[in-house]
């Protein structure tokens, strides 16, 4: 089924709040939002990665940024009332797997309190309709089984990282059901969703403990690659569809509120989820570069060795699907990472392929 995107007649002029937009995906969503007209302001702590995206390409010439933290309600409410956005998108998060073994009180503060602040902050203004808040796949109980979640599972989470996600969807879903409740939309007029996806690959990403960085920077810098969990499988997916995704989603919510105010899955098909070590050696293929992979025997966290989502409901009732299997969008991630190390303009060649996937 041929996916859709938005047209730049609903976003033009539209004023989007986004929270988390000098992240990897924010950067990416940020682009996306100048390039189909929509007046864009990015809410989020720091930039959290050095080389990153944001920077490489220029992002915050095309928008207005502000710097300030969604676990600070007074800043996080003034922005909103100064700024009077429509759309509030919320992706800031504590992202990272690991990082919430090791401060599980950051990922619980960031990812469930700052979720909190957005939604109670959304109380306090007349301007915003509809508001999207960007959570993971892993906020499903896991149950480690060749089980595809869906929409309805319950959630969990065995991690902090999971586990806060699991925690920000019960947030949402809370608030939905007592300030922004769809039987009352006559009165409120406020759209209120949440979107899963699974794990997001594309150009630009420098995260620690994500597995393209990681290869990324034993390619260029011609080192070994340590490899955690080398048989364990993901529902690996490029960036921009998942942006298709969350866009399409968002113009449903403002023009049919309480139809699409739930949960929606946005992932691969299963014939797209391969293992950590196919991904490995097909990126050196695509940058023609051998190096040595070593497996870490080591004890580590738990993380699950399988996941899977169930997008049925995405492809039947907002007719999205991706528009690249994972064959493709290892090659355009490559694609923009050779640019990088060639030293190309970033801004205009990030641009170039938002230009070309909008034409596919």
């Amino acid at each position: 089924m041929e996916s859709l995107v938005m047209s730049s007649q609903f976003w033009n002029d539209k004023i989007v709040l986004l929270t988390g937009h000098t992240g990897f995906k924010g950067s990416w969503m940020s682009l996306w939002l100048q390039k189909l007209g929509a007046t864009v302001i990015g809410f989020s702590k720091d930039i959290p990665t050095n080389p990153s995206l944001f920077e490489i390409a220029k992002v915050d010439s095309g928008m207005t940024s502000i710097f300030g933290d969604v676990c600070d309600y007074n800043i996080l409410e003034r922005t909103i009332q100064k700024f009077k956005p429509q759309i509030i998108i919320h992706m800031a998060a504590q992202a990272i797997l690991r990082q919430s073994y090791k401060n599980p009180t950051e990922t619980f503060a960031t990812n469930v309190m700052g979720t909190v602040n957005v939604l109670e902050a959304v109380r306090n203004t007349k301007t915003v309709k509809t508001i999207l808040n960007v959570t993971s796949d892993k906020c499903y109980e896991s149950s480690n089984l060749s089980h595809s979640y869906v929409e309805t599972d319950a959630m969990g989470g065995f991690d902090p990282y999971s586990s806060s996600k699991g925690c920000a969807e019960l947030v949402t879903s809370a608030f939905r059901n007592s300030f922004f409740n769809v039987q009352e939309f006559n009165r409120h007029g406020v759209s209120v969703a949440t979107a899963r996806a699974g794990n997001v690959i594309g150009g630009g990403d420098w995260g620690v403990d994500r597995l393209i960085p990681d290869i990324v920077r034993s390619l260029i810098g011609k080192k070994q690659i340590l490899i955690r969990y080398p048989n364990a499988t993901r529902p690996w997916q490029y960036v921009l569809d998942v942006i298709n995704g969350y866009t399409i989603l968002i113009e449903n919510l403002w023009r049919n509120g309480p139809e699409f105010a739930e949960a929606w899955n946005f992932g691969p098909t299963r014939n797209e989820i391969k293992p950590v070590d196919w991904l490995v050696t097909k990126m050196m293929d695509l940058f023609d570069e051998k190096i040595e992979i070593s497996y870490d025997t080591a004890t580590k966290p738990y993380e699950s060795s399988y996941l899977s989502l169930n997008c049925s409901k995405a492809s039947s009732r907002l007719k999205w699907s991706s528009k690249l299997n994972l064959d493709e969008a290892l090659s355009w991630t490559a694609e923009w990472y050779r640019h990088y190390k060639n030293g190309l303009d970033m801004r205009k060649f990030s641009q170039e392929q938002i230009n070309r996937f909008i034409q596919l």
